[in-house]
């Protein structure tokens, strides 16, 4: 039997409990992976609440009259702040834990959902779907799967951060067509409205059966020994701004925000009914995308445990910017289903590399900050995106512009993370 399987078949080493186990949980599974069970429902659906925006974007022109680029800077802001929840979280997280932040997190969504959609004007859409949303989708659905991942698991962690990204896609790219024929049946007021009932109901499990770390319970992490929680380094920023590794990783994962949920999350839909196809056809397609995101990035979780990040993020990037080249000149079934299939495969695989080089070179312990902080990058790149594909569709009249500088930028991105220098083993601090 090989060393993997021992560790995977032997007991954790058990350490002293602070927490107990909930009565009703299964006895015979690593409580880690309930943990991540529940987690990935917060974060599938926070993550979903993001496509708001672009599904019901068609809806809210024509019930308020506010214009695609004046809707798109509520979009803009709640990816920004998206984006603000990740460093924010991180040291959220480290004052009252990983559950009490997850509920804390889903309440708020709720709440500015429900105050979203009692919105008379665009100023208190900006303040409550932007800020408020965005802030409390983001201080979920950003760093709560690398911290999870990094506290619970040593075997398996590459796949666990896949579960977590496929899930944030997931989420995104699945409610579209829900919030769709919601807004078609029903109007975005009252898909806003169901969504924050979601929300709340969501907290439920989180608050029953979330643990912040293995050593709260008596465990080890899945596959290591036993190990306290230790907290992020101090002065950890503004070290890690002096490394090269920290702007590449932020770079170029800013371009995976200019690429996926600024570009396509917001875009897609409006582009494909330019091209002739109906909404809720073009968001049926978009769920298509998220369901082969899903398979794509438990995929590349699974490959960041085996081969270099560094080689995968060059071939994510290299094939993301060939297919947005593909974009503008699909008009059919046929190729829509091919663009969805293909670029759903890409859509955020970036995550499971990403978060394995920051823990390399940065230290475990510091992930949650680090890509926190990358993640922000995300989401500004994300942001800028959402609000630059709008102006330029309005200035030459269609997408076309757009998706080229994206597919052109995507490629770029490939060549520069090749420079990421990586330690010949993972970091255990981040040296002062």
């Amino acid at each position: 039997m090989t060393s993997r399987k021992m560790r995977d078949v032997n007991p954790p080493v058990p350490v002293a409990p602070r927490q107990r186990i909930p009565k009703y949980a299964p006895k015979r599974v690593f409580y880690g992976w309930v943990v991540v069970g529940v987690a990935v429902i917060a974060v599938l659906m926070t993550a979903g609440s993001r496509a708001a925006p672009g599904a019901l974007l068609v809806d809210m022109e024509r019930s308020t009259g506010w214009s695609t680029t004046t809707l798109s800077i509520a979009a803009s802001i709640s990816l920004v702040m998206y984006g603000v929840g990740g460093p924010l979280a991180a040291l959220v997280m480290s004052r009252i834990g990983l559950r009490s932040t997850t509920v804390m997190s889903l309440l708020l969504a709720a709440v500015s959902f429900l105050f979203s959609a009692r919105s008379e004007s665009l100023w208190s859409f900006y303040l409550w779907f932007g800020f408020g949303a965005g802030l409390a989708s983001g201080l979920i659905a950003s760093v709560l799967g690398a911290t999870i991942a990094n506290r619970w698991f040593v075997d398996r962690r590459g796949l666990v951060t896949g579960i977590f990204g496929a899930s944030t896609s997931a989420g995104l790219l699945v409610f579209f067509p829900f919030f769709t024929a919601l807004a078609a049946n029903s109007g975005w007021r009252r898909s806003l409205e169901i969504g924050a009932v979601i929300l709340v109901v969501t907290a439920i499990p989180a608050a029953w059966l979330m643990r912040d770390s293995p050593a709260d319970v008596g465990l080890a992490p899945y596959g290591g020994s036993p190990e306290p929680t230790r907290a992020p380094d101090r002065g950890l920023f503004r070290r890690a701004v002096r490394r090269p590794e920290f702007w590449l990783l932020a770079g170029t994962f800013m371009v995976c925000g200019v690429t996926s949920n600024g570009l396509v999350g917001q875009h897609f839909i409006a582009h494909a009914t330019e091209h002739g196809f109906a909404e809720v056809t073009a968001a049926n397609w978009l769920a298509v995308m998220g369901m082969f995101n899903f398979v794509g990035t438990l995929i590349s979780g699974w490959l960041t445990d085996r081969y270099d990040p560094r080689r995968l993020l060059f071939a994510y990037y290299s094939f993301r910017g060939v297919s947005l080249f593909f974009l503008p000149v699909v008009h059919d079934n046929v190729s829509i289903g091919v663009f969805a299939v293909l670029f759903g495969l890409d859509y955020i695989a970036t995550i499971p590399p990403t978060i394995m080089l920051c823990a390399e070179a940065f230290g475990r312990h510091n992930v949650g900050v680090v890509y926190g902080w990358v993640f922000a990058a995300h989401q500004i790149g994300a942001a800028l995106s959402a609000w630059g594909a709008a102006v330029i569709r309005e200035a030459s009249g269609d997408y076309t512009w757009a998706f080229s500088a994206g597919g052109g930028t995507a490629i770029a991105a490939g060549m520069l993370v090749t420079m990421i220098r990586r330690p010949t083993i993972s970091t255990p601090a981040l040296a002062s």
